[in-house]
Formats: C-alpha cells, sequence, structure tokens
C-alpha cells in the first residue's frame, strides 16, 4: 500500500480544488481561465522541430486559454537538475518540457515530474486505446509521468553507397566479413552522441540472440566480442552522427548504421546522396525511441488544466499528422489512425521523394523493442567507451 504523507495529502487536496474550480463544462470542455495564459516550454530533444505547428494550431484554436508560448532549448541531462532547484526554491517557471525517453526518466528516477496517469484520466487520453503498439511500449515504462508525443521504430539499419557495395550484406556474419573484406570501409559514431551509433549496439543483442539483451553488464556477451571483431576493422569513431555522414558522404567511407530517420532526413537535406541505399540484416528487431511531454511539480495550478487540455489535443490524429515533418523521426506519429495521408502536403511530398517504400513492410514485419533504460543505457556507453572505443582514437 502506497503512503501518503501530510504534505502530499495537501498538496494534492489543493490542486484538486483549483481543477475543480477551474473545472469542465457540461460537454466536457475545459472552462476558460480568466485570462489566457502564457506558457514556457522548454525543449531538451529537438522535439519543436515536430511539434511547433501544434502548438500553434493550439493557440489558434483557444486564445482564451493561450496568449503566447515561450519556446527555449536546454541540454537534457541539465534539465532534473534545473528544474529540482527550482522546486526546492517554490519558484518553477517551465511549464511543459519536451525531452527524449531517457529524459524523461532521468527526471522520474529525481521525481521531478507531476502525475499525469493515473492521476488525470478522466481528462487524458487512454494509452491503451490511442497508442501504437511499439509507442504504448514505451508509455508503459514512464510510470504515468509522460506521454509519448512522437514515435519512431528507429533502428538499427545499414546504410550503403551502391556504387561502392556491390555484395550487400545479409546476416551478422556477412556483415563481419564484409568489415573484414573492406577494412576500414565501415564508421559508426560513439554511441553516447549518436542515435545511429546507440541503436547499433542496443539492436545486436537481439540479432545476436544474446542472454539478455536488456543487460549490457551481464547479458550481452556475444555482443561485446563482435563489436571487438567489428572495431578490428574500424579506423575510428568520430565523436557524432554528423561527422560520420560527412565521410560517408564524400566517399572515404562505404557503409555505416543508421534509423529510419537519419536515413531520410539528410538525404532530403542534400548531406547524404539521394542514391545511398538501406539494408536490413536477418533477424533484427527495432529498438525504438520516442520523444515525450511532461509537467514539473510546482506548476502554477491555474495553468495545469489548460496544459492537460494541450496534451490532449496534440495526442489526436490531425496534430500527430504534423510529426511527419522532415522525415527526421519517421514515421513520427505515436497514435493511431494519424496516416500520412493526413500530413501536410510539404511533408507527403518529401517522404514521397526521399522516404522507402520498403519501410512498410520492415516495420510491419520484425519486432519492435522499448528502448534500454537509462541505467542500462549508461552502462552500454560506460562498456563501449571502455572495451571498444578505447581502442581507437574518438
Amino acid at each position: 500500500m502506497t503512503r501518503i504523507s501530510r504534505r502530499n495529502f495537501v498538496a494534492t487536496s489543493t490542486f484538486l480544488a483549483a481543477t475543480a474550480a477551474f473545472g469542465r463544462g457540461a460537454l466536457g470542455q475545459i472552462v476558460a481561465p480568466t485570462k489566457p495564459l502564457n506558457l514556457n516550454v522548454v525543449d531538451t530533444a529537438g522535439d519543436l522541430a515536430l511539434t511547433q505547428k501544434i502548438f500553434e494550431n493550439y493557440a489558434r484554436a483557444k486564445p482564451s486559454y493561450v496568449g503566447r508560448f515561450s519556446f527555449s532549448k536546454a541540454l537534457q541531462p541539465d534539465m532534473p537538475g534545473k528544474i529540482r532547484a527550482q522546486q526546492d526554491a517554490k519558484q518553477v517557471d517551465i511549464d511543459l518540457v519536451l525531452c527524449g525517453y531517457d529524459g524523461l526518466t532521468a527526471g522520474i528516477e529525481q521525481k521531478i515530474w507531476l502525475e499525469l496517469l493515473p492521476a488525470h484520466q478522466k481528462v487524458l487520453p487512454n494509452p491503451d486505446e490511442i497508442y501504437l503498439p511499439g509507442a504504448l511500449k514505451i508509455q508503459q515504462q514512464t510510470m504515468g509521468q509522460g506521454m509519448v508525443m512522437a514515435y519512431s521504430p528507429y533502428g538499427s539499419l545499414l546504410e550503403y553507397m551502391p556504387d561502392r557495395v556491390k555484395t550487400v550484406p545479409r546476416t551478422a556474419d556477412e556483415f563481419l566479413a564484409w568489415c573484414r573484406q573492406n577494412k576500414n570501409r565501415f564508421i559508426y559514431a560513439r554511441p553516447a552522441n549518436s542515435g545511429p551509433g546507440r541503436a547499433f549496439i542496443t539492436g545486436l543483442p537481439f540479432l545476436l540472440g544474446d542472454s539478455d539483451p536488456t543487460d549490457p553488464v551481464n547479458g550481452w556477451t556475444k555482443t561485446w566480442s563482435y563489436l571487438k571483431a567489428v572495431g578490428e576493422n574500424v579506423e575510428y569513431y568520430p565523436a557524432a552522427t554528423g561527422a560520420a555522414l560527412k565521410e560517408f558522404a564524400e566517399g572515404s567511407r562505404d557503409m555505416m548504421p543508421t534509423t529510419t530517420g537519419w536515413d531520410i532526413n539528410p538525404r532530403a537535406l542534400g548531406v547524404v546522396p539521394k542514391e545511398a541505399k538501406i539494408a536490413a540484416l536477418e533477424g533484427f528487431h527495432w529498438v525504438s525511441d520516442a520523444h515525450c511531454v511532461a509537467i514539473p511539480r510546482g506548476v502554477a495550478e491555474e495553468k495545469i488544466p489548460v496544459l492537460l487540455d494541450l496534451i490532449s489535443f496534440m495526442l489526436t490524429p490531425p496534430q500527430q499528422a504534423n510529426i511527419y515533418d522532415s522525415g527526421y523521426f519517421y514515421p513520427g506519429p505515436s497514435i493511431k489512425n494519424a496516416p500520412l495521408s493526413m500530413a501536410p502536403e510539404e511533408s507527403r511530398n518529401l517522404i514521397a521523394e526521399y522516404g522507402r517504400p520498403e519501410y512498410e513492410g520492415l516495420i510491419a514485419s520484425h519486432p519492435q523493442e522499448p528502448p534500454l533504460t537509462p541505467s542500462a543505457t549508461a552502462a552500454a556507453f560506460r562498456i563501449w567507451d571502455q572495451q571498444i572505443g578505447a581502442a581507437r582514437h574518438n
């Protein structure tokens, strides 16, 4: 049984009273605040590239609720400490945080988020009813302290130039053999600083049949051996994805790991040649990624009903369709019934030109695993740095 302290009881009672006073009308609509609110939104994961149109749409749709949104960006590792300091000072001026799954869970560990579910299940959509299966798996790990806003099966895939890779590896053994036969022609960036690098190493335990893909310390025996063998044929590991993309595009490397978004978006931007191709090794699992939204504890009580309404608005199909954007978190929507046909014309045209028809089949036919927990991710990065990265200059 959960124990409730007097302090938590008083805080909860005060909030419920404020919510009741603010309330909803007979048709379930929020009663407008006495004046439009100014809301401060902090983006720690590049999420505004996907969601800013949704905020603009909400402000236009409900001008009596929101006067304006103020947007700022912050480094994800810094956010929990910053919010905790504001909470300790009882001066929380961050109303909504856009974060990656790892940022959300780091905040959960520090107890900085307001509980959304089940506390507000009457006003928020039911996750079991709205989310895609992969997004639901991640939502179930949020402990109700955030909502998954954007979702991607993510990776890991291999990207290659067809004019330079004549025989494309089909299995993990063939890929390792290709690396040995084409020394220094494969590249990937340090996983701690690279989404494709992280996807590459976290997908291998499933591909290789390791004992526990969720436990890098005790369950990745095959994976660490495999990465060492691959590393013998890697010249160096760049510090970030951009450097790997540059070498791949310039022709000094022929193959690199990628994800759906890191495949589509750089080609659309002209960073990587349009003719680059992707390959999926036999038996691979997607290791998913998500962007989430959370409300810090201590936010002004009058703002909370509007923030809950905003989150509900963000999780409707017409708004989720904006998340297709320019393909960098492809597909993007976290919910059902938000097909590409609903997306803005610019997004539809871009994905028609730079997307890949094979993605639909790959997403439907391969398992989608949730990302590692933050502690497991930290362990994987530490071991990689010590055992793999240390063998080459970064």
